[in-house]
């Protein structure tokens, strides 16, 4: 019989490693979250920055596009997808989540 996974005390191993310069392990630790809370802004904006941080643009725009569609007014996301899409070459599609990050106030 196995555990039930501790998703709190897990998220908070993924901050722990995603702080000591480890993304794709933290990544590999949030995505299991994530698919059971789905809804977890917190835990799909720390697995956006993790495949962000380790260069795994698809699944971050992937994740930011999920904030973005849960939290329309979260203007760090707005900017964050805006930056990987410019990351892969698609910058009319940045430009939008760009001029929505200004009108929002996001830095």
């Amino acid at each position: 019989m196995t555990q039930p996974i501790d998703l709190h005390s897990e998220f908070l191993r993924a901050d722990l490693l995603f702080t000591m310069g480890q993304p794709d392990a933290a990544a590999r630790i949030l995505q299991p979250i994530v698919d059971t809370e789905p809804r977890n802004e917190a835990a799909l904006e720390l697995l956006a920055r993790a495949y962000y941080g380790s260069a795994q643009l698809g699944p971050a725009e992937a994740a930011l596009a999920r904030l973005v569609d849960l939290a329309p007014s979260n203007g760090w996301a707005r900017r964050a997808l805006a930056r990987t899409l410019e990351r892969q070459s698609q910058g009319g599609e940045a430009a939008v989540h760009h001029r929505v990050a200004d009108a929002l106030g996001a830095a």
